[in-house]
């Protein structure tokens, strides 16, 4: 099953269950789906929806900072649930160990000495994890080893 028609199902299932907070995230992802599809011309495959998935857990985690400045914890939580449905589409993540790892072997890869080589790290890193560790984690764990 596609992640496309996943993502159908559990709408429809949703629905049903009259879970509001799991059919309005699911129907937000599809909505920038077909947006994207839309303004491209072209079916999204599995691999291109995971960085539309990715993309928006992004703004959900950017978004709960904001929430807390402005003390709206009702928000806050609802952002964190929407983050648990999106988690559940994305393959599993990486933990920071799991990370460090990955980072200290592409700096041996590509002999990187010092902070001026941290673009060629990350780039390498990333693709390697690819939906599986936010980029922000990654540079600041890059950062603290090239230090």
């Amino acid at each position: 099953m596609s992640l496309k028609d996943k993502l159908i199902e559990d709408l429809k299932s949703s629905m049903k269950n009259k879970d509001s907070i799991r059919k309005n995230t699911i129907t937000m992802v599809r909505a920038a789906i077909k947006q994207k599809e839309v303004d491209k011309r072209i079916e999204l495959d599995d691999e291109q929806i995971l960085e539309i998935i990715s993309k928006q857990l992004k703004e959900k985690r950017n978004a709960i900072e904001d929430f807390e400045k402005g003390e709206r914890q009702d928000l806050v939580d609802l952002t964190n649930k929407e983050i648990e449905i999106l988690l559940e589409y994305l393959p599993k993540q990486l933990t920071e160990e799991e990370i460090k790892e990955i980072v200290s072997e592409t700096i041996d890869e590509v002999n990187a000495k010092s902070m001026k080589d941290i673009g060629l790290v990350m780039k390498s890193v990333m693709s390697k994890v690819k939906g599986r560790a936010d980029g922000n984690t990654v540079n600041k764990i890059t950062r603290q080893i090239l230090r």
